[in-house]
């Protein structure tokens, strides 16, 4: 098989294949150029924006070069593609702020550095649309497309098509923009691909038609991914907390992000293993394989997690992660407890009841019975009693069998913080301020 048809079949067997426009046996044949964009709209990707850089790394790993393009001046208009309303808009000091933080983080996921002729380079459209006038636009973009073609895109038709404000010209010539870009960087780098999730695929054809019309080039293409979801039908993106899990450490902590790829199903760990991570194809098969043998053990999420944390955060975090997790999850005792760190244990306990209580109160110690009552699923002191009684509550990892006992300040995690566990994995943390 050559490979530029081994690269193809992986991106099918990966599922990294909604929607194609162009010859990708030709275009692979030789090295390609090809770009994958991402505007500044915020200060951090997430977890969602990372298929596209798994994507061009794959391309990459396969002899391509790649682009990656960070939008500062589409991030001002704000891209319309399936979105009910219009994407605020933000300064040009947050927008600088934004494009600054996303390069540093892409800087991480793609190979810039390294001495290989394919090696990543990294634009921004700022530098050449900023300077544009309105004649300019108007005679090197606008007059490349038509109102009618703009109109049949799915995209605009179902934004138009949604009860709401509308689409403002702003959001509509949106897509003449990155049809530009397309442009700009065939000129320029002699870019004749595209890739991008499934939402971008009429952004990503209207500028094969600007190369067409304005060059006479027909060798571009264009490659769409679906949009990810889970086996269930559910968003992809969230932690179990409803919040978007990003790749900035000071927004979504590494024990949280490590968790989030811990903690899916068998089979969406089976499908993001061969979405996001680079490992070949032969060895996931045996990971599935593995896994299948005794799926309690969760060596898939396992596998998964490691690749993803240490991609994003490094092997450090990753490893201070698993630590952490073994403590709070595992056989941890109060000493190991009391060396995790409080964002941590704060991420970690991000989705259970928390119980806020004053410093004093602890002056003299507090009866157990009383402690355990503060945890939202312990009814009454008489259940305390019956789960002591049973070796069922813990304070910090540790099994209390004495209902009579108490519990001082020397016993709180950081200074201010108990761990209560019911059972196995009922958990509430105590706040003591």
């Amino acid at each position: 098989m050559d490979n530029s048809k081994k690269l193809v079949e992986e991106l099918k067997a990966r599922g990294l294949i909604s929607s194609t426009n162009g010859d990708l046996y030709e275009a692979f044949s030789k090295q390609a150029t090809f770009y994958v964009g991402t505007d500044s709209t915020g200060d951090s990707l997430h977890v969602g924006h990372l298929l596209a850089f798994t994507t061009a790394k794959l391309l990459q790993s396969y002899g391509h070069k790649p682009i990656v393009l960070v939008g500062s001046f589409t991030a001002k208009i704000g891209d319309p593609s399936f979105r009910d309303t219009s994407r605020p808009m933000i300064s040009d000091e947050q927008v600088a702020h934004n494009t600054k933080c996303i390069k540093e983080q892409v800087s991480r996921l793609i190979d810039f550095d390294s001495d290989i002729p394919n090696k990543a380079i990294m634009v921004d459209n700022e530098e050449w649309m900023s300077n544009m006038s309105f004649g300019d636009f108007m005679n090197n973009v606008a007059k490349l497309t038509t109102v009618n073609y703009m109109m049949a895109k799915e995209s605009v038709k179902k934004r138009l098509d949604r009860d709401g404000e509308g689409l403002s010209l702003c959001e509509f010539l949106y897509m003449c923009c990155q049809g530009y870009d397309f442009l700009h960087l065939y000129k320029e780098y002699n870019c004749n691909g595209q890739i991008g999730g499934q939402d971008q695929y009429g952004n990503c054809t209207i500028g094969q038609e600007f190369i067409r019309k304005s060059l006479g080039k027909t060798d571009t293409f264009v490659i769409t991914w679906p949009l990810v979801t889970r086996a269930d039908g559910t968003k992809f993106g969230k932690s179990s907390n409803g919040k978007n899990v990003w790749l900035d450490a000071n927004k979504t902590s590494p024990f949280e992000f490590y968790q989030f790829w811990l903690n899916q199903s068998d089979n969406d760990a089976e499908a993001f293993i061969k979405k996001f991570t680079l490992i070949p194809l032969e060895e996931i098969d045996t990971m599935v394989a593995r896994h299948k043998e005794n799926p309690s053990k969760r060596y898939l999420q396992m596998e998964l997690s490691k690749y993803m944390t240490c991609l994003v955060h490094g092997e450090e975090e990753y490893k201070k992660a698993v630590e952490a997790s073994n403590i709070l999850f595992g056989n941890g005792t109060l000493e190991q407890l009391k060396t995790i760190e409080e964002t941590t244990l704060l991420s970690a306990m991000g989705g259970v009841s928390k119980v806020e209580v004053s410093k004093e109160s602890f002056d003299n110690g507090i009866l157990v019975l009383d402690v355990a009552s503060m945890h939202d699923k312990v009814s009454s002191k008489s259940e305390a009693r019956k789960l002591i009684k049973a070796n069922g509550f813990s304070v910090n990892k540790e099994k209390v069998t004495d209902e009579k006992s108490t519990i001082g300040a020397d016993k709180l995690i950081n200074g201010k913080y108990l761990l209560l566990t019911k059972g196995k994995k009922d958990y509430c943390l105590v706040v003591v301020g």
